[in-house]
């Protein structure tokens, strides 16, 4: 049984930093790449960032590009967000996943129940 658990989320004030934590439980067997995943009210789940399994590469997307930055632990088999200079766009709720990549493509297998970051303006 593979269970995420994000944690860290909270209140900040835009230009401030939280730090995403994601810890995996169970075998994830193949899902070996993770990522992270939001969703604002009224708006779909939108990308944020991945990387994989050897933490060799990572995928970000432009809107967090200079800003945020995914780093994994697999001694602890946990994996991070951490975001800096936030700003109130950045309220939503976040996920982390684990899944494969393969090429150009992520694919994504399980999912967190997510925490709620709130910036404040």
């Amino acid at each position: 049984q593979v269970q995420l658990v994000e944690s860290g989320g909270g209140l900040a004030q835009a230009g401030g930093s939280l730090r995403l934590s994601c810890a995996a439980s169970g075998s994830t067997f193949s899902s070996t790449a993770r990522g992270w995943f939001r969703q604002a009210p009224g708006k779909a789940r939108e990308f944020v960032a991945a990387i994989t399994g050897s933490g060799g590469r990572a995928d970000y997307a432009d809107f967090v590009k200079g800003r945020f930055t995914i780093s994994r632990d697999n001694a602890k088999n946990a994996v991070y967000l951490q975001m800096n200079s936030l700003n109130s766009e950045d309220t939503a709720v976040y996920y982390c996943s684990a899944g494969r990549v393969g090429g150009p493509s992520w694919y994504w297998d399980y999912w967190g129940q997510g925490t709620q970051v709130t910036v404040s303006s």
